[in-house]
């Protein structure tokens, strides 16, 4: 009786309001690249301290569940994570939008949200003490297997690649390790440039490696971003049919999503790959994955909003956050008055219970809000030109990467990070393995030298890594995910071999593919001699990483040379785009530098503008253009109005403001 009693506490008009507002601006903000959960939830804590505890953390949690939920929208309607939760929704989002079923993903992803969302705050709600003795299990071990287990992940999702994929996360984990160590100090391949020494930016990576490219490719061809469905609307029957349909893949992603979500540092992006991958081996059509199928989308969101709950569960029983959001509640908690730990649910289980209740009830109000969110953004991005479509999303881009620290450094790597996204795209080399090798880097690098520290002194190198029972288990589980694409690619081409169909397998040299090799490998020595400089702490980690691209690399040119036939040029797409393509790729670069000099407001006037005519393939009125150009700077000056006036960035005034 008394847990109903938190329910009625959490279902006043004051939290239902709040519950409501939380997660339409969450969801808002995670579909807007740069502008993320955390940053949303930063901004909003002041305002929790005139509330009373229970009421402010169900604002910060609905925006948090919200946000993570909203990351859904860009990875569905321009292929770019809104959060890095939702890497693994590209995948298939994207290829159902471009095919005509955007409409039909939101609900999927909507639907699956708002599931694993329930899941993981009701196991928040039962059963947080005893999962929470799953995180006290892991050590440093665990954690550094954890994330090789979550590469070899990406790198298998590489249908066909699988070594360029490996080879793609080694080169993220390059990017990790830029900057200072984050075991031992050492400055490491900072070229002297002060700007590296906090390392590279994850949003602002993310953003260019996703975004630039779906820039580029926008501007190269006059056919629209998005088909539009023929069926229409967001075809909400067909969605709860389908997500009904694949109950089990919705409820094991869930459940996936719950567990990963209680391992701190772990969070939503490991839970999406985890999840999308035990889909796709679940299905009678794996080959679909990648290609545009339903239950890739369900299985990542049903994942990544089940880590919300899950997250609060070390967050509020053992006080340790399993991600930045969690980190900012977890000291709004604190300037609360609230005394996290064990005896929390006992000595202050009220405002604890209605909390969770609030987070039960933000999560089902984020299905009507999600949906009518969701009508709205997919009609107006199939519906907007796509000059203006390219403009703004190279002005979201911009200003996703200024808006985390408000420094013009962070668009300048976000930029350079895209052009290679772009150029390595060309020969099979994705971005996700690259982004989850940033993303997974500093985790990686910290449990495997804590672990080397540990086996060095006490003489037990090879049983600190691989005789602890948790350890062993990740390790066969990472070593089934990477060996099972292999063995299904042996056995095609086995079997077209049988059926003399030999041929169809084989394919041309990739000229691109050996020079990229070839490229990884200089890499990969100039890692190692960067590594001559730094502390064994420093060193060991870099070192290690080199090894394995230069490996890789070599083994992958050794391949490719033994292809027959004539080299192959980059896929299709350069023909009639191509100039506007090379017009875009050196606009980007100078937007970037000139955002210092000539003022942000200003610069992005004139660039928007430059966009906007180097995407326009049809002979437009002039009358059209006045609208365009009204319309282009009323976004630019609104965004510039809200990042000055509401965020509070210090925005570069330049030349002439």
């Amino acid at each position: 009786m008394q847990i109903l009693g938190y329910l009625v506490a959490a279902l006043t008009p004051y939290n239902l309001l709040l519950a409501l507002a939380g997660v339409s601006l969450g969801t808002i903000v995670g579909a807007l690249p740069g502008l993320s959960a955390t940053m949303a939830v930063a901004v909003l804590v002041p305002f929790t301290f005139a509330m009373d505890p229970a009421s402010g953390l169900i604002a910060l949690g609905a925006i948090y569940t919200g946000a993570i939920y909203g990351g859904a929208f860009a990875a569905i309607l321009v292929n770019t994570p809104g959060t890095p939760s939702s890497i693994a929704t590209t995948f298939d989002g994207y290829p159902m939008a471009r095919k005509g079923d955007g409409g039909l993903a939101i609900t999927l992803a909507t639907i699956s949200s708002v599931v694993g969302g329930l899941v993981g705050a009701i196991s928040l709600l039962l059963l947080a003490p005893p999962l929470a003795r799953v995180a006290l299990a892991f050590g440093p071990t665990e954690y550094f297997w954890l994330a090789i287990f979550g590469l070899t992940l990406i790198a298998s999702l590489s249908v066909g690649n699988t070594l360029k994929g490996l080879i793609g996360a080694c080169f993220g984990l390059f990017l990790s390790t830029i900057g200072v160590a984050v075991v031992g100090g050492d400055v490491r391949y900072t070229l002297g440039m002060q700007r590296f020494l906090g390392g590279i930016d994850l949003t602002s990576a993310i953003i260019g490696l996703y975004c630039i490219p779906v820039i580029l490719d926008l501007v190269a061809t006059p056919n629209p971003h998005l088909r539009a469905a023929e069926t229409g609307g967001l075809r909400l029957a067909e969605g709860f049919r389908l997500a009904w349909a694949n109950k089990l893949n919705v409820l094991r992603s869930s459940v996936i999503g719950t567990v990963i979500g209680i391992l701190p540092g772990a969070g939503g992006s490991i839970a999406g790959l985890v999840s999308y991958t035990e889909a796709r081996r679940a299905s009678k059509d794996p080959d679909s994955f990648g290609k545009g199928n339903p239950n890739g989308v369900i299985a990542t969101e049903a994942a990544n909003n089940a880590t919300v709950g899950g997250g609060f569960i070390p967050t509020l029983v053992l006080g340790i956050p399993g991600t930045p959001p969690d980190a900012i509640i977890l000291g709004a908690l604190l300037v609360q008055g609230i005394k996290i730990g064990p005896a929390l649910f006992s000595a202050q289980g009220a405002v604890v219970d209605t909390f969770i209740w609030g987070l039960l009830i933000a999560t089902v109000l984020m299905l009507p809000a999600g949906l009518l969110i969701g009508r709205y953004a997919f009609a107006s991005v199939v519906k907007v030109p796509k000059p203006l479509l390219a403009a703004t999303v190279a002005l979201l881009t911009v200003i996703g990467a200024f808006a985390i620290h408000s420094n013009v450094d962070d668009v300048q790597t976000m930029v350079g990070l895209g052009l290679i996204s772009w150029l390595l795209s060309r020969y099979g080399f994705a971005p996700s393995p690259i982004v989850l090798g940033l993303v997974l880097g500093q985790i990686a690098e910290q449990g495997f030298v804590q672990t080397y520290l540990i086996g060095h002194a006490s003489g037990s190198l090879g049983t600190m890594f691989f005789g602890r029972p948790i350890s062993i288990a990740i390790i066969l589980a990472a070593l089934a995910t990477l060996l099972y694409p292999l063995v299904s690619q042996l056995r095609a081409r086995n079997k077209a071999k049988t059926e003399g169909k030999a041929g169809a397998v084989q394919q041309g040299r990739d000229t691109g593919g050996v020079i990229a090799a070839g490229g990884f490998v200089i890499l990969g020595a100039l890692m190692l001699w960067g590594t001559g400089k730094a502390s064994a702490l420093g060193a060991v980690f870099p070192g290690t990483i080199a090894v394995a691209m230069i490996g890789f690399s070599l083994v992958l040119g050794f391949m490719l040379l033994r292809r027959r036939g004539a080299g192959r040029a980059p896929e299709a797409g350069l023909g009639s785009g191509t100039l506007r393509r090379i017009a875009i790729a050196a606009l980007l670069p100078v937007w970037a530098l000139l955002l210092s000099v000539t003022g942000f407001l200003v610069t992005s006037l004139a660039a928007f503008a430059v966009t906007m005519v180097i995407a326009d393939y049809s002979r437009t009125s002039a009358r059209t253009w006045i609208i365009r150009a009204i319309a282009g700077a009323a976004i630019v000056t609104g965004f510039w109005w809200i990042m000055v006036h509401v965020l509070l960035l210090r925005v570069p005034a330049g030349l002439f403001l």
